[in-house]
């Protein structure tokens, strides 16, 4: 089914909505998908609040492209709008159905564009901004410091295979289990452990100077905390 190109857009009265909102707010996903589907707005704009910014850092961390993470939040949530019915509660948990579309739709844009896409200098990853703040008592070197080992990592990430950059992403940045990983891609759990395992080797291999062996176990280190 094509989805519309256009925006995605959730409005209705603000008082009305917000009476709507309290009374929603204890509901399950499952539960607002089925009010969703029977054309109850309030059930859409709640469930979007719920999930929108998890599906944005999921796609923006798979992608490194704002404009690509954008795009494929609102082609989800199209999606969801239009084919809501597909999702089987009894195969899975709402959330990991939402990052299985995402990262179809994720892929299916970076295979169009036959690369993945350049990191620009004005990209800022939303999931790492917990780490980047800086403590009052930090020097500007020791920010610098890690500002670039975070970059160093975030660069690694980005060029991993995509079969083991997602494992990463899910597993570590998005801290899902792995049995709600292996949801998400739709493979067995022993496959999500294997392909991390050799995701943090790749990482570690990228991350550590051939010249400088000593360095091993800090960059191991910081690579765990990043993934």
């Amino acid at each position: 089914m094509e989805l519309s190109a256009s925006p995605l857009r959730i409005e209705s009265d603000p008082a009305h909505s917000g009476k709507c909102m309290k009374a929603k707010v204890d509901l399950s996903d499952h539960e607002l998908l089925r009010q969703m589907m029977a054309g109850d707005e309030d059930a859409m704009a709640q469930l979007y609040r719920r999930r929108q910014a998890g599906v944005y850092r999921f796609a923006l961390q798979m992608s490194g492209s704002q404009t690509v993470a954008e795009d494929v939040t609102q082609e989800v949530f199209l999606f969801l709008m239009h084919n809501g019915t597909t999702f089987d509660p009894a195969r899975g948990s709402l959330n990991a159905f939402l990052l299985g579309v995402t990262r179809n739709y994720v892929l299916r844009r970076l295979r169009a564009d036959q690369a993945l896409i350049s990191c620009g200098d004005d990209f800022e990853d939303e999931s790492m901004g917990t780490a980047m703040r800086t403590h009052p008592d930090d020097s500007p070197l020791n920010s610098l410091t890690r500002a670039e080992t975070i970059e160093a990592v975030r660069k690694a990430v980005l060029s991993l295979p995509e079969r083991y950059r997602e494992v990463v992403i899910l597993c570590e940045l998005q801290e899902m289990s792995y049995g709600e990983t292996a949801e998400v891609l739709g493979c067995a759990i022993g496959t999500v452990r294997s392909r991390l395992h050799r995701a943090r080797a790749l990482l570690l291999e990228k991350l550590q100077p051939h010249d400088e062996q000593s360095a091993a176990p800090a960059t191991v280190e910081t690579a765990r905390c990043f993934a």
